[in-house]
């Protein structure tokens, strides 16, 4: 396992990915994530018929690269299978596949993933025996494999219908894709956290009982806070039914991240948060800024700007549930297992630290489980301080030659051409961020709601940041995952470095209703820990005001 060096595994175009991972891949989670993510995507792309053929991801010098190649790069399609792949593109969009998609997602997809993560979670890694568990921590690498292809099989489905909306109304309405993307808005419920119901339910329980309140009032240890509310007679069971959906949540997406159960500090606060002052989400002022808008669209046009609005919006929730009933789940228990392990094999001193688990593979961790030849706890803790020591900073933004221009529109064949505007759209607001040149107090990116906050920066790099946020507080970080939003309830705002309109940090923030400005490039590097800072939604500006 050689991270030292930058060599790709062919010869084309590798760019470095900073929009999942700030950090290397942990070595358990590697093979699950490459295997996984290019199968799900080429199967989402050729259910929608687009040209963009692959999406393949492999890991380079520890960190994750991705690699675009048209259908039939290489000559490696037929004219028989462009023409019916053409065919299929100009079919997915007349269709609406989307719909077809949703609700196979919503009858059959999403509760057979539930149920899979749910056999995985009521095993308890501690009861097992060491062979046992080996055999436990090789179901869960399969189990995060199997995740991670889900999600991304849905990538192309979460994303055309809102691409397509983007392609038209950008260019009918002269808006901004901020503007637009307000449109959404309260269209995606999973974005505001994926134990709502289970927090409404616990809020309304802790405000009936006046020992839940006390409880939560208290400076004790968060830990102990937590058990004493789930112990309390009337809001006990409430307690315990939202720390049991978000204990084994991943906060990142690679195993390396803590889960939710592990930050109780972060827990207790976005409680108390939730019970003090219940965000109420996106405003009423969808009609207004939809009035606005439409009155910029060309009356030609109006009728498929409306209808193009409604299946994004239809669509639109799919984004985040399809990660949220996915690989959030299956990190989050693959992680239990390997602290376990990492437990077991750190009393043998077999590793250092029980936390080095998670830089073994799952091979790797049954031998040393049977007493079998294994690496040895110095290499595995070498692996670690590496991994927990750089940042895709430390990493080539390029390996190889610089990627090729898209081919100009009237190359591509007309059929298909609907489905690569939509796809443009949709990638571009994904990934695409501002050139303003930024100074050392002023920060420019893409507005993400109006409205202003002034507070305190909370710089995160790691997900155990995360427990040292504060009521108000607004959060800076490099990218974020869907899965952070157990933590909404405490933010005020969210400064992201990386993303475009379409990434999560975006779609959380407008639908939980807080100021967010995204892609501002450096704001990790600028803004230091706790300084005091001035987010403005509207037009996209973060200023250091101390």
């Amino acid at each position: 396992m050689d991270d030292d060096t930058f060599e790709p595994p062919n010869d084309g175009t590798w760019e470095l990915d900073t929009t999942h991972n700030n950090r290397p891949i942990t070595s358990f989670t590697r093979s699950a994530l490459v295997s996984g993510f290019p199968r799900g995507f080429a199967e989402g792309l050729a259910r929608y018929g687009l040209l963009l053929g692959r999406y393949d991801v492999a890991v380079i010098g520890g960190f994750m690269y991705a690699q675009r190649l048209p259908y039939g790069f290489g000559g490696t399609a037929t004219p028989e299978q462009m023409r019916a792949r053409v065919e299929t593109s100009s079919r997915a969009f007349t269709e609406r596949f989307w719909r077809e998609d949703l609700t196979h997602w919503d009858e059959v997809v999403k509760p057979d993933a539930i149920a899979a993560h749910l056999a995985v979670q009521a095993v308890d890694p501690t009861r097992l025996s060491d062979d046992e568990l080996a055999e436990h921590v090789a179901r869960c690498r399969d189990h995060l494999e199997a995740m991670v292809e889900l999600h991304h099989r849905y990538s192309a489905p979460s994303l055309m219908a809102t691409g397509d909306f983007l392609a038209g109304a950008l260019e009918w309405t002269g808006a901004t894709a901020g503007e637009l993307m307000g449109l959404l808005r309260g269209t995606s419920p999973i974005s505001t956290g994926f134990a709502t119901a289970e927090l409404d339910a616990l809020v309304d329980a802790v405000s009936a009982s006046e020992s839940a309140r006390a409880i939560l009032r208290s400076p004790g240890d968060p830990a102990a806070v937590l058990g004493a509310l789930s112990t309390d007679p009337g809001a006990g069971p409430a307690a315990q039914a939202y720390l049991d959906a978000v204990r084994y949540r991943s906060i990142g997406y690679d195993v390396g991240e803590p889960s939710a159960g592990e930050l109780p500090a972060m827990e207790v606060g976005a409680i108390r948060a939730a019970v003090a002052h219940r965000k109420t989400g996106p405003g009423d002022d969808g009609d207004t800024a939809l009035i606005a808008i439409r009155a910029r669209v060309p009356a030609e046009k109006l009728a498929e700007f409306d209808d193009r609005l409604h299946e994004a919006r239809l669509a639109n929730r799919l984004r985040d549930e399809r990660a949220t009933y996915s690989d959030g789940w299956a990190v989050g228990l693959a992680r239990r297992a390997l602290l376990e392990t990492g437990r077991r094999l750190a009393a043998r001193g077999a590793l250092a630290d029980p936390e080095h688990a998670v830089d073994a593979d799952a091979a790797e961790l049954a031998a040393l489980l049977r007493g079998e030849p294994g690496p040895s706890a110095d290499q595995v803790a070498a692996r670690f301080r590496r991994r927990t020591t750089l940042t895709v900073d430390d990493a080539p933004l390029l390996i190889g030659p610089p990627p090729s221009p898209p081919p100009p529109l009237d190359a591509v064949p007309e059929p298909a051409r609907r489905a690569t505007l939509a796809t443009d759209a949709a990638m571009g607001n994904l990934f695409g961020v501002p050139d303003t040149p930024n100074s050392a107090t002023t920060l420019h990116g893409l507005a993400v709601n109006t409205g202003v906050c002034e507070g305190p920066a909370r710089l995160v790099v790691d997900g155990t940041d995360l427990d040292r946020v504060q009521q108000g507080d607004v959060l800076v970080t490099r990218m974020t995952s869907p899965y952070f939003t157990v933590v909404l309830p405490l933010l005020g705002a969210v400064v992201t470095d990386r993303g475009g309109q379409l990434s999560h940090a975006a779609i959380v923030a407008r639908e939980y209703g807080i100021p967010g400005v995204v892609g501002t490039r450096e704001a990790t590097r600028l803004i230091p820990d706790g300084a005091w800072v001035r987010v403005d939604g509207t037009t996209g500006e973060v200023r250091l005001l101390d």
